[in-house]
């Protein structure tokens, strides 16, 4: 996809690193007090911030993946019931006309 090419390429630039985490492929773990997300063979720490996906493809799952970043304190550029509230083009219009 073109837009995350191009955060992988500026990212560097500006000294920060960048993962690109697939969130079909993580694995949610809910303990009390601990939360966790597994992906690719190891559990994902130390993680500033997050960039999700807005696109069609963004699941369910999807929204409980950034859900579940939300819940363990990490910044994301969306949060999950905006994504939930803009797939629901209704309830879009509803909130958009009470403003």
């Amino acid at each position: 996809m073109y837009s995350t090419r191009r955060l992988i390429e500026a990212v560097p630039k500006i000294g920060h690193k960048m993962h690109v985490v697939d969130h079909l492929k993580c694995n949610i773990e809910i303990e009390k007090k601990n939360l966790k997300i597994y992906y690719n063979g190891h559990y994902l720490e130390n993680v500033d911030a997050i960039i999700p996906p807005t696109g069609a493809s963004v699941t369910f799952y999807g929204t409980a993946v950034l859900s579940q970043f939300e819940m363990m304190n990490i910044f994301s550029a969306l949060e999950s019931q905006a994504l939930v509230r803009s797939r629901d083009k209704l309830r879009s219009l509803q909130l958009l006309e009470c403003t």
